[in-house]
């Protein structure tokens, strides 16, 4: 059974540190002349937050009461948390955290840029958008990147549209839906984003090989596998896999080494 008599103190230390950050000037009161305590008052907290103050006065104090998710998000709103302190606030309550809105615009950090050049290996780095924000020498030499200009260096656009791709991937009608099918995942959590509808909706203009294949609705999980890649004529095993280099911003280095059988 779960329950909260161990993080309910680490829950009240958080809330009463929090609290007493924040001025009311930040939540739209008035400071007034006579505040005996730094931040908010409790009573400012609960009315802001819809409960009473006896309420939230026990949960501060670390009484053994229950809170509901909606609430911790009101909280949140409150006491403006941003996406690493509300996820705190939701464990310490022992609630599952909401599943964070996707990203799609972000800067490549050049630690991550610095390591993808160093691996031996075809290297480059997506988005949630799978805009390609970096690549190594050795994935240029194999996908080409480097020839699209930075706004066009998309690898589902590139999928659809770029002849040395689909030639570059053997099996190309096998693949490219099972690639797109994994997109649609990383498209459902960015679905707030516009600049991820325009890339679909642009792709269902250009490619009627996306748009059948797009409108089934398929969903596959696997980022990690063997492909096979031509090169130089003949298809070669290339085992690949997907690894989250930073989550808050989705970015992922796509890594791509010859099968052990093929080297």
């Amino acid at each position: 059974m779960r329950t909260l008599e161990r993080t309910r103190p680490d829950l009240a230390a958080f809330l009463r540190t929090l609290r007493e950050r924040l001025t009311p000037a930040e939540v739209g009161l008035p400071s007034g002349n006579r505040r005996r305590t730094p931040g908010l008052r409790r009573e400012e907290v609960a009315a802001l937050a819809g409960v009473g103050l006896t309420w939230y006065t026990w949960l501060e104090q670390g009484r053994d009461i229950g809170v509901s998710a909606s609430f911790l998000d009101n909280l949140a709103r409150v006491l403006k948390l941003d996406a690493a302190q509300r996820r705190h606030l939701y464990l310490l309550a022992h609630q599952r955290p909401p599943a964070e809105p996707g990203k799609t615009w972000c800067v490549l950090p050049p630690l991550v840029r610095r390591l993808m050049h160093d691996l031996p290996h075809p290297a480059f780095v997506l988005n949630l958008r799978w805009d390609v924000l970096g690549f190594n020498a050795e994935a240029d030499r194999l996908f080409g990147f480097g020839k699209h200009a930075p706004e066009r260096r998309n690898l589902l656009w590139l999928l659809f549209t770029d002849p040395l791709l689909h030639q570059r991937i053997d099996n190309w009608e096998q693949q490219a839906p099972l690639m797109l099918s994994s997109f649609r995942r990383d498209f459902t959590r960015g679905t707030q984003e516009a600049d991820i509808h325009q890339l679909v909706d642009e792709l269902e203009r250009v490619s009627p090989e996306f748009r059948a294949w797009w409108r089934q609705h398929d969903v596959h999980a696997s980022c990690s596998g063997v492909r096979k890649l031509v090169i130089d004529g003949q298809p070669s095993p290339f085992e690949h896999t997907s690894l989250t280099v930073d989550e808050d911003r989705h970015l992922r280095l796509v890594v791509y080494a010859r099968a052990a059988s093929a080297s």
